[in-house]
Formats: structure tokens, sequence, C-alpha cells
């Protein structure tokens, strides 16, 4: 399915009481929604997503997968500061007519749901079957389980939190540095900060990885190497790929919105908030995850009622999320037909890639 734009002529309030003249959402569909609309999956990316599911989660959408467009309408859409066709720091700026750049407004994971639930409006779904995500796409989901409890049937968590925690900020905080130290981050040029996204996407893989992770995959078999060591050529590898792909000001943005994450502000206590979920919930923890512990996937699973909770193993930490498919779908496609979930707790799952 090809990339599509919905554009809202309305100001868009944010959160902040900042106020942008419109809004647009880049968004893919795959599938035919059905006569009573009752088949729609809603994926929200994470981070440095997209709003192609298909090409970062072949795992589990497509064809004969676990989200199969032959039986599910799958809508996911981009949010607002990403530099993949949403309003962001790259949109032109109505009162300069230049790029926002660091002048863009702070957006917080809240308005990205609020800007989600427009187009939900827009494309007719009153009703969502399923709404997935995981890391930031998990936050997404979980505020708009608790903005609007009756559009959602059935929620799915992936490693993700109801507050993001110190250790998430400080590693946020650490990327912000990077950038910072770039003097092409200057607001002025459109490609700045090329060299700071490429450190502090170095910083963050190793959030997203763990110990194992590099062991397996890095380690050397020449004993006498004194340079030149795989797991540095690794970093700078995955930093070019990376500055090939993103923008530093929406990265600035997006780190931003991460930190701004906490279901209890401006309400109620996180655990009161919990409480307000209605839709059926599935929880899903790493243990290997540094970056949301599983501890934080078990606080969701204590004050979500009736929430069913499954741990998987993975070699590739927090990034397991996006590897795993296999333990996933034996989670995943149960509680997507309606079935409950065995009872045991944990698949192992070691995918090597």
């Amino acid at each position: 399915m090809t990339l599509r734009h919905f554009h809202s002529a309305a100001s868009f309030v944010l959160e902040n009481g900042s106020v942008l003249q419109d809004i647009d959402i880049a968004f893919h569909t795959y599938g035919t929604l059905n006569a009573d609309r009752s088949n729609v999956v809603w994926i929200c990316h994470a981070l440095t997503g997209s709003s192609d599911v298909i090409s970062w989660w072949p795992g589990l959408v497509g064809e004969g997968k676990c989200f199969d467009p032959g039986r599910w309408f799958i809508v996911c859409a981009n949010v607002p500061g990403s530099p993949y066709g949403s309003t962001s720091p790259r949109s032109l700026n109505p009162a300069t007519h230049q790029p926002y750049l660091l002048d863009f407004p702070a957006i917080t994971i809240r308005d990205m749901v609020f800007a989600h639930s427009l187009l939900a409006d827009a494309l007719g779904i009153a009703n969502i079957h399923l709404l997935i995500g995981g890391s930031m796409g998990g936050q997404q989901a979980l505020e708009w389980a608790i903005h609007e409890p009756r559009r959602i049937s059935r929620l799915v968590l992936l490693a993700t939190n109801a507050v993001c925690s110190p250790w998430g900020i400080a590693f946020n905080e650490s990327q912000r540095l990077a950038l910072l130290a770039d003097k092409t981050f200057d607001g002025v040029d459109p490609n700045g900060g090329m060299a700071g996204l490429k450190a502090a996407r170095s910083i963050a893989l190793l959030s997203y990885r763990c110990f194992d992770t590099y062991q397996h995959t890095q380690a050397e078999s020449d004993r006498h190497k004194q340079d030149r060591f795989l797991a540095a050529a690794y970093q700078r590898h995955q930093g070019e790929k990376f500055i090939r792909r993103f923008n530093a000001y929406c990265y600035w943005c997006l780190l931003n919105a991460l930190d701004s994450h906490n279901i209890g502000r401006q309400r109620d206590k996180p655990e009161a908030m919990l409480a307000k979920i209605t839709a059926r919930t599935l929880i899903i923890g790493i243990t290997s995850d540094l970056l949301f512990p599983i501890r934080e996937q078990q606080y969701l699973s204590r004050h979500i009622k009736s929430a069913q909770y499954a741990e998987i193993d993975s070699l590739y930490g927090h990034d397991g999320f996006l590897t795993e498919a296999p333990a996933l779908e034996k989670h995943l496609f149960p509680f997507l037909y309606g079935q409950e979930i065995k009872p045991e707790k944990k698949i192992a799952a070691m995918t090597r890639r």
C-alpha cells in the first residue's frame, strides 16, 4: 500500500498550549475494512519507525502472518514530529515560511494520540479491534486506551511503560548532548546535526541491545588484534545507516516527547489511570530488556484489570519486540482471535540475525 496523507485544516492545540495552524498525518493502510468495520488492527510505531509497518515488522504483518491484510484492516500512522511525512520540525513554519527546525513546538506522547484520534475519525473507525505498540508505540497505545476506552476493544503493550523512567531520560539526555556537541545543529541548516545524530544513534543502540547481543555478534576471533574492532565498526556502520534515513531536528523533538511520557500528568496517579482501561489487555515483557525492564511491564499488569502478562527471552534485548516474531506470535495470535493465552509465562526466543 502506498503512503497516504490526512490533512486537518483546523488548529491543533498541543498539550502545552502551543497551536499548530493545521496538521498533516502520513499513514498506511493494508487490507479492506469490512462491512461492519469490526476488523481494524491499529499499529503504533516506535521512536524512529514509519507508517510503512511491513518494512519494519515483516515477521508479523503480511500475507499469512499474524496480522494478515486478507483478514484485517491494518492501519499504521506516522507520529507528529517524525520525518516520515507527518507535521514535524521539517515542516514550514507559517510565521517565517522556513522549516521550524528547533522552533517546532514541544509535543508529547498524548499529542500524538490526539492527532491519530483525528485520523481514526476521518477514516470512520469508531472501534479498533486491536491496538498494539512496542516501546514508544506502546506508550501511545497506552495513552489512547486511557483517552478513548470505548474505541479500543483489545490492547497489546510490548516492552513499554506507564512513565518514562529516570534511566530512559538519562539515555535520551546523553543523545541530546551528542546533538548539541555538533556545531551544525544550529537551527538554521535543515540538514545539520548529522555527526551528532550519528553519535546519538550509537548511544541509543547500547540501550536497545545488551551484553549478550554484542558478545554473540561482535566478538573477535583474533586475540592479537589491537584496533579495528568489530564492535566499533558496527557502531559506526549503524550510525551511518541512521543518518541516511533520519533528521536530527526530528530526533531531538521525539526524544523530548519520550521524556514527557507520564500517564498521570495532570490527571491522577498512574495506578488510577491504568485502572480506567477497559480493553482486554495483553502485556509482553522481554527478560533481557535494559531500557524498559520487565518490572515496568509487571507494573502495568498489576494495575490494568484482568490483564494477561507474558515474557519472552531475546538475544537482542529491547529490540526483541522487533526481531522475535515467532515468540511474539505465540501470544499474539490467540489474543487477536479472542482465545485465552496459555498459562505458560515465557517463550524462549534466541533468534539470530
